[in-house]
């Protein structure tokens, strides 16, 4: 059984379609804590879950390095096999992606790598591409730039907006990330081929 500790800063709708497969006696994880960098509204589902929460919120650190160190220190607490970014809006300093990675996953609204970046629906409309997508990445260093472990199609339609496209993509990102997760239980995907020395 994996143990997940799950990253939110808003409204965790990831994060609710997470809880909702692991309640299934069969499904091979168990988020054991949900964490923020604010006083996210996704605790919500935290509460109804009966699930523990932690905030670390950047203002409270004099720089990003000792942030992230906290954030870490509040994540081991748990000693989870896997941390997985649901909408967590914060990019994490070099050091505790280090700590934390390879085990560490975040989904993406585009078929990278194309579209990196926190604007990747609007980019996707802005640069006329008929299609675009969603991916379930490893975090790295870099944005968005990390080994992809999953990630599907989806038709940009001539009347999207922003809007439409990003609602027709998010069942797809949550799909792909359950997905993800059950084969990293299963062993059809494993995490130390991708560790770095």
């Amino acid at each position: 059984m994996l143990s997940v500790v799950v990253l939110i800063s808003g409204g965790g709708s990831n994060l609710r379609a997470l809880l909702d497969a692991s309640q299934d006696a069969e499904f091979p994880a168990r988020i054991v804590a949900i964490g923020a960098d604010r006083d996210a509204t996704g605790f919500a589902h935290a509460e109804a879950y009966g699930i523990p929460t932690f905030s670390v919120a950047l203002s409270n650190y004099q720089n990003r390095d000792e942030w992230g160190d906290a954030l870490v220190e509040q994540i081991q607490v748990w000693q989870p096999d896997l941390v997985v970014l649901s909408g967590f809006m914060k990019l994490l300093p070099p050091r505790a992606v280090n700590a934390l990675a390879p085990a560490l996953l975040n989904t993406h609204p585009a078929y990278l790598p194309e579209f990196p970046g926190a604007h990747g629906v609007r980019d996707a409309i802005e640069a006329g591409a008929s299609q675009t997508g969603a991916s379930v990445i490893i975090v790295d260093n870099g944005v968005d730039s990390g080994p992809i472990l999953a990630q599907e199609r989806i038709p940009v339609r001539v009347d999207d907006t922003e809007a439409t496209l990003h609602e027709r993509i998010k069942p797809v990102e949550r799909r792909l990330l359950i997905q993800t997760i059950l084969d990293i239980a299963n062993g059809h995907i494993d995490l130390k081929e991708f560790a770095t020395a």
